[in-house]
């Protein structure tokens, strides 16, 4: 069919050679076949045509060929490997056609086969005649080996893109529909098969991974198909056996017919051909897949164990043992998910067939601890399907799972990641919810509402004891798309709360009714938003077309019934704060266009709406926890929007509640501050107070209550405070969070046209406010300091951002914390965040913390340091404030490392530079707090654990740059010249040439050598030069940093080994390495260099810039991105890197010799390359 096939990277030219291109190929083809058929008689008429078809092959334009039929472009297929990976023919007619090549000449039609594998390999060798015939198996696969290219590891079978994975698919159904296409002639010929066979195992025995790879799929998908084509010979062969038994049976007693003779041949040509089939899968299995299932290239035995799971689910009778299913059980265990995915997934196919389950007891006995482990994967994927595999067991296997595996898969409906909760919700309704498999228990009640009413009451049994009691959201999501039917009867789940007990039988506690209403809540809001709960799913999901209709079908049905039965709900547990906060949450899921155009009266709605307000009116005033009011001023806020229709109404109810609410203050503060100056001291009188300023901020969160004049009274609170300091701290708190919502409605009113005089009173009030936070920064109760310090952040960062360019409107609100207050603010931290851990052992004890107080100390010690670095990241503070920040990084990563690494990943998108110097300026304090602790004659101790803290901050500060060394360029090249300049500092004696007392500062930024791009090192390395007048006389012991940290500038280099060997003597580099780097700097920032060195150096570059251009691609490259790259980098070469674009300058440059200025980068560029 294809005479002369191409290597896998060699495709036919362009389209102006095709016609000179076919007519050689014709030709080669002809001599070909001729050299096959061994009909030229002298050895060197053989050899001569040999080298003509390798020629043919080499001059081939493959790189061109390539991207024309990557580029969809018309290409004229050659070779049979260019045919499979086209696609362009249908593959039976492809077969087809080498079929009938093969009958015509089988060796002809067999070499193609055979150098199709090895193109698919990637190979560029080829199989010729003389080799097929004269050479061993082993020669000729030495042969294939000699001709790989070993340099590229690059293959079809692992190429990116679809038309590599078009190939892929390609490449199987060709096997695939090779064996189904000679099953009735020429797979039996003993020839065919035996030769593919040979070859395959051949490849799948190299060294070389391609072949091994290639080889490994061809064989298992061969098998694949032979055990197709077995499986319907048996079938035939046992039709067969029944025609002859039948037809013997009707011809009992008489001579033998012609017709049983024939019945008789055909049973034993099937028996014949299953022995052959039989034969041909043993010698696949033994010879392949026993050696490459353990192959160490994951990618391998993940094609092994897939095919396996595929023969056991086709063929079952003969696969089906655990002969077979052992090799799945080990590799359950591979230490690569790829592999135990395809073990799950092939053995998800076997045990959802009940028929096969009862032949697997030995398999599941030995390895179901191992898949019931395997929901906690590290990989999401194993998780998922260990889950899901699970759930066929339990559902085939009778009591293969104990009780106790139960309740652990059960716990999995909590898991942060979805996919694996939404599995084990589905095993968890399957197996506890669901009434399918539990056909005893009769629904409570009948029909549809005593089902959902037993599976509501089966869900809060489960969710009660499994003590989670924060984890309903997350139990819902899980059970939502298995469980959404019943999930959302909110008629049945509201009416098992309203009726009474004789009604209901067994009535539900309280604790039953507390999990109800959540789950209520819970569903409530599921349905409403249609996108997972936070901490479950990177992003709110885009809802389909069906989504939002059923999304909006759900608002509809939650506030037509609702409407009707909240005020009901709330009436019945207004006492109870946990389910009354629960319950007023739910109005803000409304649809409140239902209000104007539901299906209820108008008369029947507003009485519910009158019923819900009066319902939150004295829910208010019966409750002071702030979880209540502050879900009571919130369903203020959903339903007075002024544009519904019902604003008036609810707008009206609100203006009455509050004015109830500030007529009581007015009262009690009347009561409270007596006429001495002054205040009650009776307890009572404090309660009252303190609830009704609760009442009144929640409120003045969400409301404007301006009109009230409430600032003039909650300010006198705390000015009586400094003052007098004698208040209680539960009028401090609200009254502190009273003040604050004042100011922010009052600056939320001023407008970009607000009259200046209106301005100045309140530009007083806002600077009397932060003076009042910031001395309750020194309270005496931790409450009071902690509360002010977070209104102050968030003040801070308000004001600050105000349009500080209008000078006649906003811009006179404007304010920044000056360094006095910002040196009260980290000082606060350091107190109350990071305290030494004596001090928090001794603040633990004496308040007799346990393990749920100990959780919420730590909430609100990150909630502190969160507020304040924000003010870092937003330019509030000054960002050198974040080194003393910075210091605590490793000590604190349990508790405040994200935080920390959050804000330097926030600074650094801020300024790069900046945010450079703020991390060595953290280093360079603690170095210098550790040497001030070290014995001063000793110099600095390495081994130190103090030091050896340092240099692990370093390393973690080096790892938060990532992979990307271009984007992290600019601020690894600062680290380096501040951390050189710092190891310098204070160098005395003559010419500098005493030790530096900062010097072992340089082991600490080697931590960020490895950062550097190659170029940047040199750089970076030509500027510690600067601080060497005479490198011979840096020798001994105490220059070991100096020499610790030019090793790890010149790593990979050439000059390591001549470092290693000098004892510390500091050698100058060489001069063929860095005479390009050297001229990026200006001659000011390196020694002087003598005219005799000079003169040695010239022919040097001189000849590098004649060297030829045969990596000419890859050095542009380097060029113009070293070029582009080192304009960000002119503090390390001053001077220097400008004189590169100016033309001027390069004029008077001292390189007589070197010509124009491209040659100078070319020069620059090859040296660049020779180091890498």
């Amino acid at each position: 069919m294809i005479a002369e096939p191409n290597a896998a990277s060699n495709l036919p030219s362009q389209k102006e050679n095709a016609v000179h291109d076919e007519t050689v190929l014709e030709s080669a083809a002809q001599n070909g076949a001729y050299v096959r058929n061994g009909n030229l008689k002298t050895p060197r008429e053989k050899r001569k045509v040999r080298e003509q078809c390798e020629n043919i092959r080499r001059n081939s334009a493959a790189s061109r060929r390539a991207s024309q039929l990557q580029n969809g472009e018309v290409v004229e297929a050659v070779t049979l490997f260019e045919v499979v990976s086209m696609g362009k023919q249908a593959m039976q007619s492809v077969v087809v056609d080498w079929v009938e090549a093969y009958k015509q000449d089988r060796n002809v039609a067999l070499l193609d086969l055979i150098n199709f594998f090895i193109q698919c390999s990637g190979c560029q060798g080829m199989v010729t005649a003389e080799m097929f015939q004269s050479l061993y198996k082993k020669d000729v696969m030495q042969k294939m080996t000699e001709t790989f290219d070993k340099d590229n590891e690059d293959y079809p079978l692992i190429r990116t893109g679809p038309y590599w994975k078009k190939f892929k698919a390609n490449f199987c159904e060709f096997i695939a529909v090779l064996v189904q296409q000679c099953q009735c002639s020429i797979l039996y010929d003993n020839y065919l098969m035996d030769t593919i066979i040979s070859l395959l195992t051949g490849l799948a025995d190299s060294m070389v991974r391609a072949f091994r790879h290639t080889s490994t799929l061809a064989a298992m998908k061969l098998l694949t198909a032979v055990v197709s084509i077995h499986l319907n010979l048996d079938v035939s062969k046992h039709n067969a056996q029944r025609l002859y038994e039948v037809e013997k049976k009707r011809l009992s007693g008489k001579r033998t017919s012609y017709r049983l003779d024939q019945l008789e041949r055909k049973r034993k040509e099937y028996e014949h051909k299953l022995l052959e089939v039989q034969n041909m899968m043993n010698a696949i299995f033994k010879g392949t897949f026993l050696n490459r299932y353990r192959d160490v290239i994951p990618e391998i035995r993940a094609t092994c164990i897939e095919e396996i799971g595929s023969w056991i689910k086709t063929y079952p009778d003969a696969f089906l043992n655990d002969s077979y299913l052992k090799y799945v059980g080990w590799m359950l265990y591979d230490k690569q998910a790829e592999v135990r995915l395809k073990c799950l997934l092939g053995l998800q196919g076997i045990y959802s067939r009940k028929e096969l389950v009862s032949r697997m007891d030995l398999f599941t006995n030995r390895f179901k601890d191992r898949i019931v482990s395997m929901p906690l994967d590290k990989d999401h994927e194993v998780a998922v399907q260990a889950m899901k595999l699970l759930m066929l067991m339990s559902q085939n296997c009778e009591d293969v799972l104990s009780a106790e595996d139960y309740e652990m898969l059960y716990q999995f409906v909590y898991a942060t990641h979805r996919p694996l909760a939404v599995a084990a919700g589905e095993f968890l309704y399957k197996r506890l919810l669901s009434h399918e498999g539990d056909k005893k228990v009769q629904p409570e009640g009948g029909g549809k509402s005593g089902a959902s009413t037993d599976q509501l009451k089966r869900l809060i049994h489960f969710f009660l004891k499994g003590e989670l009691h924060k984890h309903v959201t997350y139990l819902v999501d899980s059970l939502w798309d298995w469980a959404g039917k019943f999930l959302k009867d909110w008629e049945c789940m509201t009416t098992l709360l309203l009726k009474n007990a004789e009604e209901v039988g067994e009535a539900l506690s309280d604790a039953q009714e507390s999990v109800l209403i959540e789950i209520i809540l819970a569903t409530v809001r599921e349905a409403a938003e249609g996108h997972p709960p936070v901490g479950r799913g990177a992003a709110k999901k885009i809802l389909s077309v069906k989504e939002k209709k059923i999304q909006l079908e759900d608002c509809t049905k939650i506030t037509e019934h609702f409407i009707m039965v909240l005020p009901q709900l709330l009436a019945k547990y207004s006492t109870d704060a946990q389910k009354v906060a629960n319950l007023l949450q739910i109005p803000q899921y409304y649809d409140l266009d239902i209000y104007s155009t539901g299906r209820l009266e108008k008369v029947n709605r507003n009485w519910h709406l009158d019923a819900l307000l009066k319902e939150i009116k004295d829910i208010v005033a019966k409750h002071s926890d702030m979880s209540v009011l502050e879900a009571s001023s919130r369903t203020y806020y959903i339903l007075c929007r002024e544009e519904i229709a019902i604003y008036s109404q609810v707008d009206c109810a609100r203006t009455q509640m509050i004015d109830e609410l500030m007529k009581q203050l007015n009262q009690l503060l009347g009561c409270f501050w007596q006429k001495e100056g002054g205040f009650c001291t009776d307890a009572g009188e404090i309660s009252r107070m303190h609830s009704a300023l609760r009442r009144v901020a929640a409120f003045h969160n969400a409301h404007d209550l301006t009109k009230w004049n409430l600032y003039d009274k909650t300010l006198r609170f705390l000015v009586f405070e400094t003052e007098h300091g004698s208040l209680p701290v539960l009028i401090i708190l609200p009254a502190l969070q009273c003040t604050y919502f004042s100011l922010l409605w009052q600056l939320a009113a001023v407008s970009e046209h607000s009259p200046k005089e209106t301005l100045f009173p309140l530009r007083r009030q806002l600077r009397h406010f932060s003076q009042i936070c910031t001395c309750f920064l020194h309270h005496k109760e931790k409450d009071v300091r902690e509360k002010a310090f977070m209104i102050l952040c968030d003040w801070l960062l308000i004001l600050s951002h105000l349009d500080s360019n209008n000078e006649e409107g906003v811009g006179l609100l404007g304010y920044l914390p000056n360094t006095q207050l910002q040196e009260k603010l980290f000082s606060f931290i350091q107190e109350h965040v990071f305290m030494d851990g004596e001090e928090e052992k001794k603040d633990l004890t004496e308040e007799g913390k346990d393990g749920t107080c100990k959780l919420d100390d730590l909430h609100k010690k990150r909630s502190l340091l969160a507020a304040y670095c924000k003010l870092i990241v937003y330019n509030v503070v000054e960002m050198t404030a974040a080194a003393e920040i910075y210091k605590y990084y490793v000590k604190t990563y349990s508790d405040f490392g994200d935080i920390i690494k959050e804000t330097l990943s926030k600074t650094r998108c801020n300024n790069k530079i900046q945010s450079a110097k703020t991390l060595i300026l953290c280093l360079q304090q603690l170095f210098q707090t550790h040497a001030e602790s070290q014995d001063s004659s000793n110099g600095v101790d390495f081994s130190s654990p103090s030091f050896a803290n340092i240099k692990e901050l370093a390393r973690r500060f080096s790892l938060t740059f990532g992979w990307d060394q271009v984007k992290s360029r600019e601020s690894v090249a600062m680290i380096h010249k501040e951390g050189i300049e710092f190891a310098f500092q204070g160098t005395t004696g003559v010419d500098g040439k005493c030790l530096p007392p900062n010097l072992s500062f340089l082991l600490i930024i080697s931590e960020f050598s490895n950062k550097l791009l190659k170029p940047d090192k040199k750089l970076v390395y030509s500027y510690l030069q600067r601080y060497i007048t005479e490198p011979l006389s840096c020798k001994g012991d105490k220059w070991q940093p100096l020499v610790w940290y030019r090793n790890s500038l010149l790593a990979n280099e050439d000059e390591e080994s001549s470092v290693l060997g000098s004892l510390g003597e500091w050698h100058p580099v060489g001069s063929s390495k860095t005479s390009s780097f050297k001229r990026k700097l200006s001659n000011g920032s390196l020694p002087e260099t003598s005219q005799a060195e000079a003169a040695s150096k010239a022919p040097e570059q001189h000849c590098a810039s004649q060297l030829p251009s045969a990596a000419g691609k890859s050095r542009k490259r380097l060029k113009s991105k070293e070029m582009h790259l080192q304009e960000h980098l002119p503090f390390l070469c001053p001077g220097g890197l400008r004189r590169r674009y100016c033309k001027d300058e390069v004029k008077t440059e001292d390189v007589s010799e070197e010509g124009p200025e491209d040659t100078i980068e070319d020069v620059d560029v090859i040296g660049t390359d020779q180091d890498s």
